[in-house]
Order: structure tokens, then C-alpha cells, then sequence
């Protein structure tokens, strides 16, 4: 059994240390801390009450990486967990390299001070962390995550090469509000508001924010108009596939999302620069997370599915030609509720990152330095999906996408 230190408590963080909690004969000794100790405390409450396991809790602030150093040498976990904030993941990762411990995340380093989220800032640790003697897993959530594995798992079993590949994210889920984000919305909004990239012929394609948006039949949710956005996987997925000629993300959002969305975005909002208001600095963007609906808080009023997968085309490996395959999760919110307390776009990230954390803690997947998930085998990652919540399902098209 391992000692386990999951930094942060929104939704993600809910549904990971349940998880865990539930694999107690892996995460024998589970501590969770954040900025906010009563948010902790209500998750250890709730783990509790459906587990009957106990769960240390504990403040901090991520960025005062001292006080980092100090509580990772008070818990002696082997693994850091990271479901913080991905501002916080490089101070996060320097605590990890002080203290000797593995390190995971879900999400990518994005400065404060720039809606650019990219790996290189972390991929700059990587000797570091092999002069060291541990290991950095980045992006252990759905997408970045399941993404990736779910187009490796293609690549080793399905697909010589892939040529072509489209993620596609639906949340199908309804809950209620006239405007919300289902997991941070500082996050969230930053992500939908910057320009649109994708990589095609061996470079970045940069299209202006949600200009490109079509319309796509998903299995358990219906017609849903998607939007083509940048998403961190991308980057990963054309380093670690050479081969790869064109590869997009696509998101669906809702009338009354890109409605509300833009009437925020042109009174300013969204914007991340600083004003001054009564004498103080505020940053627009912060204010209106502090006043939305907190994702955690959407569980109990969300119906309906996510539908999130890959679509790959490249050379059959049985050497039969070019083929098409849609490999895909579906995820009930009011299933995901009922067993966490989580809605499930916290489940289909939270769940990955205790897969991806058995991963490393039970040394099925090893090595020193900072590495991402399509460098590690896919078939234990899936095996884990299949029994923890997330059952995937792959099937033939017959032919390349159009859209």
C-alpha cells in the first residue's frame, strides 16, 4: 500500500481521493491538502461516509514551494498528486524535486499572465528529475490523458501509423444554469477564448477563437455543434507521433453557452490584464469565476452524458489498407453522482488521474525524468478504465472523417 499527497479540492480532487479511497490495497494512506482546508475537510467527510476511509487534510498555498518541501517531509508520500491549479505546476514540481518524490498532474503549466498553455516549460525538468531518480507523469486526466491512451492503444493494436486523428470532447449534460463552466472557470474560459490551433503538415494552424464549428451525431447525447480549439494532447500527440499529418480537437458547447460567452467576452470579462476598481487590482476573469457556480456544485443537477474520444486513420497494422477507428468513453453525470458526489466531467478527469497514479505508484509504469502518457503502454491504463467507471468501446468507420 502507498502514502498518496493530492494537492487541491475541487471536483477533480473529489472524485480522485473517492476513488482511491476506494482502492484502499493500493492508497493505503491518502492525505489531501489545498488553500482552503474546510473544502478538504468536506471531501474527507464525504470519502468517509461512502468508504468508511480516513483521509488527513491539511492547508496550503501550492506556490510557497518551502512550505510544499515541508509538508511532502511531514506526509512522506511516494507520489504527489497535482489537481491544483495549472499555475501551480512548476512551483509544484520544484517542492517534488527538493523532497525526492514522484510527481503527477492533469493539466498542463499555463502562466497567470498568458492564455498559452504548452508542455515545454515542463519538459524542461526533465533531466532534473533523472538526475534525481524520479518520475514526472504529466496529464493524467481525460483529455490530455484517456486522449492519448486511447490513441496509443489504436497505434499498438489497431494502427501501423496514423495519418489523421480527431479528439472530440461532448459533454451532453444539462444543468440547470443559465451560464456555467463544468470544471474550473478560469480555466475553462481562458482555454474556449484563445486562438484556435491544430497541426497539419508538420506545423501549428492558427484560426481565430471558435470560428470553426460543425456538427456531429454522438451515440447517448444527439446532434451537437463542436468547436475546433487548441487543447494541450495536441502538442504531445504530434511529438510523440512523428507521422501524424493533421490532428484537431473539438468541443461542444451549447447555444446558450457561446451566447452568454460572448456577451461577457465583449464587456471584458474574460480579460486577464489587471484594472483598477476602488483602489484595489483585479483581474476580470477571477471576479467571474468568484461569481459563477462552482463546478463542484453542479453534481446534483446535471443530466444527461459526456461522449468524449479519438478518431484515428493511418495503415491497418494487419496490413489490410488505410482504416477508420472511433474509440470512445460514454459517462452518465447522474451514475457519476450517485457514486462520488461529482458531476461527470469531474468523474471522467478525476478517475484517470487514480489510474494513472496506481500506474505509478505500483510501478507498472516506471522510469526517471518527466514523461507523458503516450510514452507508457496503454494496455494496463485501459484495463483500468474498463473496471473503475470509465468502459470504453472502439469501432470501424468506414472511412476517414469529413469535417
Amino acid at each position: 500500500m502507498s502514502t498518496v499527497l493530492v494537492i487541491g479540492a475541487g471536483g477533480v480532487s473529489s472524485v480522485c481521493v473517492h476513488k482511491m479511497a476506494m482502492n484502499a490495497d493500493i492508497f493505503g494512506d491518502i492525505h489531501l491538502a489545498s488553500r482552503t482546508k474546510s473544502k478538504c475537510d468536506a471531501i474527507a467527510a464525504s470519502v468517509k461516509e461512502r468508504t468508511g476511509q480516513s483521509i488527513s487534510t491539511y492547508e496550503i498555498d501550492a506556490e510557497e514551494v518551502p512550505a510544499m518541501i515541508n509538508l511532502i517531509r511531514q506526509v512522506k508520500p511516494s507520489l504527489v498528486v497535482n489537481l491544483a491549479l495549472p499555475y501551480q505546476d512548476l512551483p509544484i514540481m520544484d517542492a517534488c524535486l527538493e523532497a525526492g518524490v514522484d510527481y503527477l498532474d492533469t493539466a498542463n503549466y499555463e502562466p497567470k499572465d498568458e492564455a498559452r498553455f504548452e508542455y515545454h516549460w515542463q519538459w524542461a525538468y526533465h533531466d532534473r528529475f533523472k538526475q534525481a531518480g524520479i518520475m514526472a507523469l504529466l496529464g493524467s486526466g481525460f483529455d490530455p490523458g484517456v486522449t492519448s491512451v486511447f490513441t496509443m492503444w489504436l497505434k499498438k493494436h489497431k494502427l501501423k501509423t496514423i495519418r489523421q486523428l480527431d479528439i472530440l470532447d461532448c459533454n451532453g449534460g444539462d444543468h440547470g444554469q443559465a451560464f456555467a463552466t463544468n470544471f474550473n472557470p478560469e480555466i475553462n474560459i481562458r482555454e474556449v477564448t484563445a486562438p484556435a490551433r491544430h497541426w497539419e503538415n508538420g506545423e501549428w494552424v492558427e484560426t481565430p477563437a471558435l470560428d470553426k464549428r460543425v456538427e456531429f451525431d454522438f451515440e447517448a447525447v444527439g446532434q451537437k455543434n463542436m468547436y475546433m480549439m487548441y487543447h494541450e494532447e495536441l502538442e504531445s500527440l504530434a511529438k510523440f507521433n512523428p507521422e501524424l499529418e493533421r490532428a484537431r480537437f473539438w468541443m461542444t458547447f451549447g447555444d446558450e453557452y457561446i451566447k452568454h460567452l460572448t456577451v461577457l467576452q465583449n464587456v471584458g470579462m474574460t480579460g486577464i490584464e489587471p484594472i483598477r476598481y476602488q483602489g484595489k487590482e483585479i483581474i476580470p476573469l477571477q471576479f467571474l469565476a468568484a461569481v459563477l457556480p462552482k463546478p463542484e456544485s453542479l453534481g446534483e443537477t446535471t443530466k444527461g452524458n459526456t461522449n468524449i474520444g479519438v478518431i484515428a486513420t493511418g495503415e491497418a497494422l494487419d496490413g489490410s489498407g488505410e482504416k477508420t477507428f472511433y474509440i470512445n468513453n460514454i459517462c452518465s453525470h447522474e451514475a457519476a453522482y450517485e457514486e462520488t458526489g461529482n458531476q461527470a466531467v469531474s468523474y471522467t478527469t478525476g478517475v484517470p488521474a487514480m489510474i494513472g497514479s496506481t500506474m505509478v505508484v505500483t510501478g507498472k509504469w516506471a522510469g526517471d525524468g518527466v514523461f507523458n502518457m503516450e510514452e507508457m503502454d496503454p494496455d494496463p491504463f485501459m484495463e483500468m478504465l474498463n473496471e473503475h467507471g470509465l468502459p470504453w468501446q472502439v469501432k470501424e468507420l468506414g472511412g476517414p472523417v469529413d469535417f
